[in-house]
């Protein structure tokens, strides 16, 4: 078996087969899970892709 580095995501299974991801933070907690589920791996994967392509995006808005 693998040792797991963090942070990391990391893809999973449903009650009814489909894909979803939960991004852990460096301290092994869970803190952000996918907002649906996939019936294709490759689209799980790929929303993750996204998820880490917005990571130069701005924190946050003081508004």
């Amino acid at each position: 078996m693998a040792t797991v580095t963090y942070p990391c995501y990391w893809q999973k299974k449903d009650s009814s087969g489909q894909w979803y991801w939960i991004y852990y933070a460096s301290n092994g907690k869970a803190i952000a899970r996918s907002s649906e589920s996939y019936v294709a791996r490759s689209d799980c994967t790929r929303s993750i892709q996204i998820m880490k392509g917005s990571s130069g995006g701005p924190e946050f808005y003081d508004l």
